[in-house]
């Protein structure tokens, strides 16, 4: 799994077993491989590469992602213990309005890298019969996380599941903007959210950042790469307030949006549980900030062990991948708008 906050590759081995329709998980072995600055650079500028480019970087890509699943493996002496890989690849193109998505990794590069079977290209089916692609973590909170009431991912995009509605979307965008913020500071993270714990909000800037349109938009709805920074990249990089004032209001903007978002499906229990994972469940301001929100609506906010935290997106993704390979409904059409649910993924057999 890579993330849109280009922090590295995720590489998880997981265990999965069902037992008359419950699903339960073992994550055995996972690590976060760094990019290198060329890799960051290339995934970041694909979009704008000519075709033949574009075509040499998603083939080279798959054998780099091949190249680390064979390390990954003999590290942690893997040889003869892996069924098959689930591979998300990093997204680079999102237009589900216009029926297409991509995310590079060539799955037949993979496969002949490593000899093992790959299941690549999970979101284009459900694009294909007009949904969204995204989010498609929730068959994975459905089966592995039913004990909460909603499920947060703060990642380079911040996305909800509900629950009770069967339903989840992309909130706004997160950790990619508070990374181009703290980069200005020479930090590749703002570390427990320190710089922003300091600054102070910027009333007319987060008045700008909430008014954006797609906010008003109802779900199913999701942001690529390139729509999330125009929501947001203009208002906090374009200007010359101090930046960790810009690291404090884009904290609770990212709050904010996330309060709004639940507002529209709250619980009817006396008490509800909201899983926040992904690498902003690390940022200590933001989620002070967020619990303190989500009180009065008495919604408690659960940050599990850490490598929950880091890894619960490459875990989805090796459950998508087994119910692929079992022939199973892995892409829930509630979330997405699709036509029907579907069996999503391109198998690739060395």
């Amino acid at each position: 799994m890579s993330g849109s906050s280009l922090d590295g590759l995720d590489i998880v081995h997981v265990q999965l077993s069902e037992v008359r329709g419950q699903w339960s998980y073992e994550i055995l072995h996972a690590n976060c491989i760094p990019y290198s600055e060329q890799w960051s650079n290339d995934l970041r500028d694909a979009v704008n590469k000519n075709v033949g480019d574009f075509l040499k970087l998603h083939t080279s890509y798959g054998h780099y992602l091949g190249e680390q699943v064979n390390g990954f493996i003999a590290k942690h002496e893997l040889s003869h213990q892996v069924h098959f890989i689930a591979s998300h690849g990093h997204t680079v193109f999102h237009e589900p309005q216009n029926r297409t998505t991509c995310q590079i990794g060539d799955g037949a590069a993979i496969a002949a890298v490593t000899g093992l079977p790959v299941i690549n290209d999970l979101r284009v089916m459900d694009v294909a019969l007009g949904g969204q692609g995204a989010p498609i973590v929730p068959i994975g909170d459905k089966l592995l996380f039913s004990n909460y009431d909603y499920l947060l991912n703060i990642g380079g995009i911040a996305n909800v599941t509900v629950q009770s509605k069967g339903i989840a979307f992309d909130i706004c965008p997160a950790n990619q903007v508070l990374n181009a913020l703290a980069a200005r500071e020479g930090k590749a993270m703002d570390e427990n959210g320190d710089m922003a714990s300091v600054g102070t909000l910027l009333p007319g800037i987060l008045e700008e950042l909430n008014d954006a349109h797609y906010y008003k938009q109802l779900p199913p709805k999701s942001l690529s790469n390139d729509a999330a920074m125009e929501v947001v990249f203009p208002h906090l990089l374009e200007t010359d307030e101090n930046n960790f004032d810009l690291l404090h209001t884009a904290a609770i903007h990212i709050v904010q949006q996330i309060v709004a978002a639940l507002k529209h499906y709250l619980h009817q229990k006396e008490q509800a549980t909201l899983l926040a994972t992904g690498g902003g469940a690390f940022n200590t301001f933001l989620i002070t900030e967020l619990q303190k929100a989500l009180a009065a609506s008495n919604i408690i906010v659960v940050v599990p062990d850490a490598r929950v935290v880091k890894f619960k997106e490459a875990l989805v993704m090796a459950l998508i991948g087994t119910l692929r390979w079992r022939e199973e409904v892995n892409v829930i059409s509630s979330v997405t708008g699709a036509t029907r649910d579907s069996v999503g993924g391109a198998l690739w057999i060395a």
